[in-house]
């Protein structure tokens, strides 16, 4: 009998902390918690900064980690990259013309995302302009995206194989 009684008690107590569980897990606050105080909903200040001054924030990754070198890290290490003089002007050439097309198609972004904000606050919004709305920031971020890729090949082109080793090493790959 007293076996059957712990048990039993045993056995409520467990499906009690487990209910409890399920409640708490029920009213846990959402990872978007805080973010309701943002401008632009989904955009935090960091993004918003890294878009309008052109940041790679990891849109050419895939160059990067298959030996395609960024202008902005070979200037970061253009002494122990050994640049000529002609590689250096034309690496920072690269670097500034996709740095204002990256802070144009930037500001675009953050601003069509902003519009797509407003609409939803003010709900104004509705099937056709929201395809319209997405459809917009999509082919923005892909150009932004190319741009950056863009850098990258023309880099590529500009530097040695043993330069490309160099910088890749400099970088901490281990290809």
């Amino acid at each position: 009998m007293k076996v059957r009684i712990v048990f039993w008690a045993a056995v409520l107590s467990v499906s009690g902390a487990c209910a409890g569980d399920a409640h708490q897990k029920n009213h846990q606050h959402s990872n978007y918690a805080g973010q309701e105080k943002q401008a632009i909903k989904s955009l935090s200040e960091t993004e918003i900064a890294a878009y309008t001054n052109g940041e790679g924030m990891g849109l050419a990754k895939i160059a990067e980690l298959n030996g395609f070198p960024g202008p902005k890290h070979i200037l970061e290490n253009e002494t122990a990259m050994e640049l000529s003089a002609e590689q250096k002007a034309d690496v920072q050439k690269s670097f500034q013309k996709m740095k204002e097309k990256a802070v144009e198609l930037g500001r675009q972004i953050v601003e069509r995302e902003k519009e797509l904000n407003e609409l939803f606050q003010q709900n104004k919004i509705d099937e056709a302009i929201l395809q319209e709305k997405i459809q917009t920031i999509a082919k923005l971020q892909g150009d932004l995206r190319g741009a950056h890729l863009q850098a990258h090949l023309e880099m590529k082109k500009l530097l040695s194989p043993p330069q490309i080793e160099k910088y890749n090493r400099l970088r901490g790959y281990q290809n």
